[in-house]
């Protein structure tokens, strides 16, 4: 096989040193070593002047062609430092400093077992496609986020439980990733190893290179293994150092004791009565990392701090990028604004605002709709009815317009305003910045929201008779909008809840949206939602039983009432207390079905929520005119798993329910047995309070309908 060699000098191109060994700082070139074959393949190896050799970081594969035409004719000439050397790739830099190499794999060394090329007549074929192309279409994000993440730790130190739950969150927020665990690699690629100490490096390497793969795909490849050995770690770190991936040591520290006190697998126990030998920590060594990016000490933090910690981790080296973490945007003045702002807008002119227009006026200053700042602008309303998503800064999911309407004549007496005041009932409540006035094409907006213009629908009804014109601009609101009924304290802002979440400790939330009152058929999805997130493996799921207490149409059980209900539905233990928040949700509602769907959905997802529950026709009604579904009853829960922008939350349909007469109780329902059950539809049911009779045994809990019929009976005093 014919072969050329020579020797090339680049300019050094970083200012730190790239590996511990000494080294010459005011050296100003390196000098390459190459060698191509007839194959059309070249390896370059840097020599640091000074000191000893590292294949490390800066070795790199470049064609036959590229060496000739490029770098040839300048061999022994010595290029400007300013010379463009693009052929060298370079490994991230690190922030801490290098974990120490075991001898094998210092300069002047023999090359480390992992390194023998046993195969014959093998050529590495580079890639057409380039890490940042790469980076543009995996996931949807963009930008190449390739990198590993090294759990590390005793076995029961929580790198399974920690690895899993970053993929979930990762995944959650469009990174793509894909988490190695130990004990599934063992089942597959790695079976055929054993424990010995040839076998435990020959496992980590094999580990490390499906790692590069991953990380050269654009994944963020998370890898939980014991690896209890400083040389195989170091060895995993310069498999993907050298091809110029990140690679992030987390120490996942927990005491022996606390390790063995967990033992789910009974490991410890058997290692300690001599069924196991060279068990790590009990006969066999774990050394500790000396110089990890990160450690968790996962017997003093939750699973969420430790979440926290190497989110933290990754936003400082740019692989989670700035705007992934969903900000609660909330508009109410600053304390310390607050006298000035009241002053700036009792000055102001005004516009006198319904009270349909203050709940949506909540709805933005709690942050629900965040990242809007204010009543949409005539480019966030385009984007909402055309495509359910606002563009500007990603794709972000917001399938409903939040507008605030005006006739012409306030149009005409405040264009040119600055600031304008916002004023219900005498009251000034806030102040709209830099307004802009853009036209009410109502027929336009009614078709694509709701899918009909029908005058009749109750929403689209207030949408005709509202003004002309449309006022966008950046809200600032004056104080906490409170409705002084008894419910204010349910009313907690999505910052709130996320509180509420962390005091809970709960490691999943999955919501219940609804504007009806509960049944059991209700509450057998929710606890059989809890039971699959339990099974799952979530230790602390929490219920967000989370109530609609905008706007609702005159024939539905009004908000006091339905939370009177709620209240009996937990005292009589159909829900536990214990792990369920009851909270009010301040939006109106609009009934359009799978666009509505969409909007509380994305809102529970900005307070928390992880998972939510879609039941059969959400956010539909019948259709005013000829009486049948407006929305295909299963449309809602379809849409919702299509949905953009809604990444990091998962969809839970709706099991159908129905009342099971032979076992007496709400069951899921079987086809094959349709004899066995009833529907019990909602003018049945209503029929059933306001007549006083009892429903079945086990369709309600008989607290919880005796406020139905107290409700019922209150309507018929009244009339």
């Amino acid at each position: 096989m014919n072969a050329e060699q020579g020797v090339l000098f680049l300019p050094h191109p970083s200012p730190r040193p790239l590996c511990p060994v000494a080294q010459d700082p005011s050296s100003s070139v390196l000098t390459v070593s190459y060698r191509y074959t007839a194959l059309h393949s070249a390896v370059c190896r840097l020599w640091v002047p000074g000191g000893g050799t590292r294949a490390g970081p800066l070795e790199c594969d470049v064609s036959r062609d590229s060496l000739k035409n490029s770098l040839l004719p300048r061999l022994h000439k010595p290029p400007s430092r300013s010379s463009p050397v693009s052929l060298v790739r370079h490994a991230s830099e690190r922030r801490s400093k290098p974990s120490t190499l075991h001898r094998s794999e210092m300069p002047g060394n023999a090359t480390p077992k992992a390194d023998l090329q046993k195969s014959t007549n093998v050529v590495y074929q580079a890639h057409h496609v380039s890490r940042s192309k790469r980076g543009q279409v995996v996931g949807t994000r963009g930008g190449f986020r390739g990198c590993t993440v090294w759990l590390t730790g005793l076995s029961g130190a929580g790198k399974t439980t920690v690895g899993f739950a970053l993929e979930e969150y990762l995944v959650s927020h469009a990174i793509p990733c894909y988490s190695l665990d130990g004990d599934n690699i063992r089942h597959g690629l790695n079976k055929n190893l054993g424990f010995t100490s040839e076998d435990r490096e020959e496992n980590i390497r094999r580990i490390a290179e499906v790692a590069k793969l991953f990380a050269d795909a654009g994944l963020v490849c998370i890898t939980s293994f014991i690896s209890p050995f400083t040389k195989d770690r170091a060895e995993a770190r310069r498999i993907l150092e050298r091809a110029g991936l990140p690679f992030f040591e987390v120490y996942v520290n927990a005491p022996l004791d606390v390790c063995e006190s967990r033992d789910v697998k009974g490991l410890y126990k058997k290692a300690r009565a001599g069924q196991i030998k060279g068990f790590t920590g009990i006969d066999s060594e774990y050394e500790s990392p000396e110089a990890p990016e990160l450690i968790l000490k996962t017997g003093e933090l939750t699973v969420n701090e430790c979440i926290q910690q190497l989110v933290d981790l990754l936003k400082e080296q740019s692989i989670i990028p700035s705007g992934v973490i969903e900000e609660i945007n909330e508009l109410f003045v600053a304390e310390n604004r607050l006298v000035l702002a009241q002053t700036d807008a009792s000055t102001l002119p005004s516009i006198s605002i319904t009270k349909l227009d203050l709940q949506w006026v909540q709805v933005l200053a709690e942050g629900w709709a965040s990242p809007l700042k204010g009543f949409m602008r005539e480019r966030e309303y385009l984007q909402v009815i055309h495509f359910n998503t606002l563009l500007d800064g990603g794709t972000i999911n917001l399938s409903i317009p939040i507008v605030l309407p005006v006739a012409t004549e306030v149009k005409e007496r405040l264009q040119g305003s600055v600031a304008v005041a916002l004023e219900y009932q005498g009251k000034r409540v806030a102040i709209l910045r830099n307004p802009e006035f853009y036209e009410h094409r109502k027929e336009e907006r009614c078709a694509r929201q709701w899918g009909t213009t029908c005058p009749k629908h109750p929403y689209i009804k207030m949408v005709l008779e509202s003004g002309d014109w449309l006022v966008g601009g950046e809200l600032e609101v004056l104080e906490r909008i409170r409705w002084n009924d008894g419910l204010d304290q349910y009313r907690l802002t999505p910052r709130e809840l996320k509180e509420k979440f962390k005091e809970m400790k709960a490691d999943a939330v999955f919501a219940f949206q609804l504007r009806n009152p509960v049944h059991n058929g209700h509450a057998l999805l929710m606890t059989d939602t809890r039971r699959r997130l339990e099974e799952r493996g979530y230790r602390r799921p929490v219920l967000l039983l989370h109530p609609l207490g905008g706007w609702t149409k005159d024939d539905d059980v009004p908000l006091d009432w339905r939370m009177k209900q709620h209240a009996a539905v937990l005292e009589d233990g159909i829900l536990d207390p214990q792990s369920t928040i009851v909270a009010i949700f301040p939006s109106p509602m609009m009934y359009a079905g799978p666009t509505e769907v969409q909007w509380h959905c994305r809102a529970r997802m900005v307070a928390g929520s992880n998972f939510y529950i879609v039941g059969r026709d959400p956010a539909g009604m019948p259709h005013p005119e000829s009486g049948q579904d407006l929305y295909d009853p299963s449309h809602g829960a379809k849409v919702l798993s299509m949905a953009p922008g809604l990444t990091s939350v998962e969809i839970i349909p709706f099991r159908v329910a129905a009342y099971n007469k032979t076992k007496k109780a709400m069951d899921f329902y079987d086809k094959d047995r349709h004899a066995d059950f009833e529907f019990i539809s909602g003018t049945k049911m209503r029929k059933l309070a306001r007549s006083g009779e009892n429903p079945p045994d086990g369709f309600m809990a008989a607290k919880a309908w005796k406020v139905l019929t107290e409700y019922y009976t209150s309507l018929q005093k009244d009339q």
